[in-house]
Protein backbone atom coordinates (compact mmCIF):
# COMPACT_ATOMS: atom_id res chain seq x y z
CA UNK A 1 0.00 0.00 0.00
CA UNK A 2 1.53 3.72 -1.09
CA UNK A 3 1.63 6.26 1.07
CA UNK A 4 -1.45 7.94 -1.18
CA UNK A 5 -3.54 5.30 -1.08
CA UNK A 6 -2.85 4.99 3.24
CA UNK A 7 -3.41 8.94 3.37
CA UNK A 8 -6.81 8.77 0.91
CA UNK A 9 -8.03 5.64 3.26
CA UNK A 10 -7.00 7.80 6.55
CA UNK A 11 -9.25 11.05 4.86
CA UNK A 12 -12.37 8.66 3.89
CA UNK A 13 -12.42 7.26 7.29
CA UNK A 14 -12.07 10.57 9.16
CA UNK A 15 -14.61 12.04 6.46
CA UNK A 16 -17.12 9.14 6.75
CA UNK A 17 -17.31 10.38 10.46
CA UNK A 18 -17.74 14.38 10.01
CA UNK A 19 -14.33 15.34 9.05
CA UNK A 20 -14.88 18.50 7.08
CA UNK A 21 -11.29 17.76 4.57
CA UNK A 22 -12.03 20.51 2.23
CA UNK A 23 -12.48 23.10 4.73
CA UNK A 24 -9.20 21.69 6.99
CA UNK A 25 -7.19 21.60 3.79
CA UNK A 26 -7.57 25.08 2.86
CA UNK A 27 -7.79 26.94 6.52
CA UNK A 28 -5.03 25.06 7.78
CA UNK A 29 -2.27 24.78 5.12
CA UNK A 30 -3.36 27.95 3.08
CA UNK A 31 -3.47 26.10 0.06
CA UNK A 32 -6.07 26.31 -3.05
CA UNK A 33 -8.56 23.76 -3.32
CA UNK A 34 -8.66 21.74 -6.57
CA UNK A 35 -10.06 18.24 -6.08
CA UNK A 36 -9.94 16.00 -3.13
CA UNK A 37 -7.35 14.29 -5.04
CA UNK A 38 -4.81 16.62 -5.91
CA UNK A 39 -5.27 17.28 -1.86
CA UNK A 40 -3.91 14.33 -0.81
CA UNK A 41 -1.39 13.91 -3.20
CA UNK A 42 -0.17 17.36 -1.92
CA UNK A 43 -0.25 15.77 1.45
CA UNK A 44 1.77 12.66 0.88
CA UNK A 45 4.16 14.21 -1.91
CA UNK A 46 5.67 16.90 0.39
CA UNK A 47 4.98 15.20 3.65
CA UNK A 48 2.46 17.28 4.75
CA UNK A 49 0.41 14.64 6.40
CA UNK A 50 2.18 15.41 10.01
CA UNK A 51 -0.03 18.56 10.26
CA UNK A 52 -3.54 16.25 9.22
CA UNK A 53 -2.25 13.31 11.72
CA UNK A 54 -1.56 15.66 14.48
CA UNK A 55 -4.38 18.20 13.70
CA UNK A 56 -7.14 17.76 16.73
CA UNK A 57 -10.04 18.53 14.32
CA UNK A 58 -9.01 15.13 12.17
CA UNK A 59 -7.73 13.07 15.63
CA UNK A 60 -11.35 13.45 16.94
CA UNK A 61 -13.12 12.93 13.89
CA UNK A 62 -11.34 9.81 12.96
CA UNK A 63 -11.13 8.23 16.69
CA UNK A 64 -14.95 8.61 16.80
CA UNK A 65 -16.03 9.75 20.28
CA UNK A 66 -17.56 6.77 22.24
CA UNK A 67 -17.56 4.86 18.91
CA UNK A 68 -16.50 1.38 19.01
CA UNK A 69 -13.38 0.60 17.47
CA UNK A 70 -11.60 -2.52 16.44
CA UNK A 71 -7.98 -1.93 15.80
CA UNK A 72 -4.75 -4.49 15.56
CA UNK A 73 -1.85 -4.68 18.63
CA UNK A 74 1.09 -5.98 16.93
CA UNK A 75 3.73 -8.46 18.35
CA UNK A 76 5.65 -7.31 21.08
CA UNK A 77 9.11 -8.96 22.18
CA UNK A 78 11.31 -7.48 25.36
CA UNK A 79 13.33 -8.19 28.53
CA UNK A 80 12.30 -7.60 32.11
CA UNK A 81 13.48 -8.61 35.59
CA UNK A 82 11.87 -11.42 37.47
CA UNK A 83 11.76 -11.60 40.72
CA UNK A 84 15.10 -13.62 41.32
CA UNK A 85 17.14 -10.98 39.45
CA UNK A 86 17.31 -13.22 36.60
CA UNK A 87 16.70 -11.24 32.70
CA UNK A 88 13.80 -13.13 30.89
CA UNK A 89 12.52 -12.24 27.33
CA UNK A 90 9.40 -11.76 27.25
CA UNK A 91 7.13 -12.47 23.58
CA UNK A 92 3.46 -11.40 23.32
CA UNK A 93 1.66 -12.29 20.31
CA UNK A 94 -0.24 -9.71 18.49
CA UNK A 95 -3.99 -9.61 19.25
CA UNK A 96 -7.22 -7.37 18.48
CA UNK A 97 -8.46 -4.70 20.88
CA UNK A 98 -11.50 -2.92 21.11
CA UNK A 99 -11.86 0.24 22.86
CA UNK A 100 -14.83 2.90 23.05
CA UNK A 101 -14.04 5.89 25.06
CA UNK A 102 -14.89 9.09 24.61
CA UNK A 103 -11.91 10.76 24.37
CA UNK A 104 -9.74 8.12 22.93
CA UNK A 105 -8.94 10.48 19.63
CA UNK A 106 -6.71 12.30 22.96
CA UNK A 107 -4.92 8.89 23.90
CA UNK A 108 -4.39 8.22 19.91
CA UNK A 109 -2.43 11.16 19.80
CA UNK A 110 -0.13 11.09 22.67
CA UNK A 111 0.74 7.22 21.17
CA UNK A 112 0.89 8.84 17.67
CA UNK A 113 3.53 10.93 18.96
CA UNK A 114 5.91 8.94 20.56
CA UNK A 115 5.44 5.87 17.69
CA UNK A 116 8.84 6.06 15.10
CA UNK A 117 6.61 6.07 12.24
CA UNK A 118 3.24 7.87 12.54
CA UNK A 119 1.73 6.09 9.04
CA UNK A 120 2.11 2.52 10.35
CA UNK A 121 -0.05 3.71 13.62
CA UNK A 122 -2.58 5.13 11.66
CA UNK A 123 -2.15 1.88 9.25
CA UNK A 124 -3.26 -0.55 12.52
CA UNK A 125 -6.84 1.45 12.67
CA UNK A 126 -7.95 1.04 9.02
CA UNK A 127 -9.27 -2.78 7.98
CA UNK A 128 -8.55 -3.55 4.83
CA UNK A 129 -8.25 -6.76 2.45
CA UNK A 130 -5.04 -6.01 1.82
CA UNK A 131 -2.25 -6.44 3.49
CA UNK A 132 0.96 -3.65 3.50
CA UNK A 133 3.46 -4.78 0.96
CA UNK A 134 7.44 -4.13 2.27
CA UNK A 135 9.11 -3.17 -0.73
CA UNK A 136 12.54 -5.45 -0.45
CA UNK A 137 14.79 -2.77 -2.84
CA UNK A 138 14.24 0.14 -0.21
CA UNK A 139 15.10 -0.12 3.80
CA UNK A 140 12.93 -3.15 5.61
CA UNK A 141 10.25 -1.47 7.62
CA UNK A 142 10.18 1.82 4.92
CA UNK A 143 7.63 1.30 2.25
CA UNK A 144 5.51 3.82 4.07
CA UNK A 145 8.68 6.14 3.25
CA UNK A 146 9.52 5.61 0.01
CA UNK A 147 9.37 8.30 -2.35
CA UNK A 148 5.64 8.77 -3.84
CA UNK A 149 4.82 7.35 -7.45
CA UNK A 150 1.33 7.72 -8.58
CA UNK A 151 -0.79 4.49 -7.96
CA UNK A 152 -0.96 2.58 -10.83
CA UNK A 153 -4.19 2.97 -13.09
CA UNK A 154 -6.56 -0.60 -12.88
CA UNK A 155 -6.16 -2.34 -15.85
CA UNK A 156 -9.30 -4.97 -16.42
CA UNK A 157 -9.97 -4.73 -12.81
CA UNK A 158 -13.40 -6.73 -11.83
CA UNK A 159 -15.78 -4.64 -9.91
CA UNK A 160 -15.54 -4.93 -5.99
CA UNK A 161 -12.16 -6.08 -5.96
CA UNK A 162 -9.37 -4.36 -4.11
CA UNK A 163 -9.25 -2.34 -0.80
CA UNK A 164 -12.16 -1.84 1.50
CA UNK A 165 -12.59 -0.38 4.26
CA UNK A 166 -14.65 -1.62 6.92
CA UNK A 167 -16.59 0.50 9.01
CA UNK A 168 -16.88 0.07 13.15
CA UNK A 169 -19.96 -0.89 14.89
CA UNK A 170 -21.77 1.06 17.73
CA UNK A 171 -22.95 -1.03 20.46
Amino acid sequence: MTRFELLQLLVAQARANGFEFRKWYIGRLGLPWETTRQAVETLAAERRYYALLFSHEFASSFWKAGERMTFQVPTQTFTRRKADGTIATVSRKGYTRRSAREDAWRYHLRELAVAEEPLRYMRRFLRVDEELELDLEDDPGSALLAPLAPPPKPVGKQPGVGLSLVRTRLT
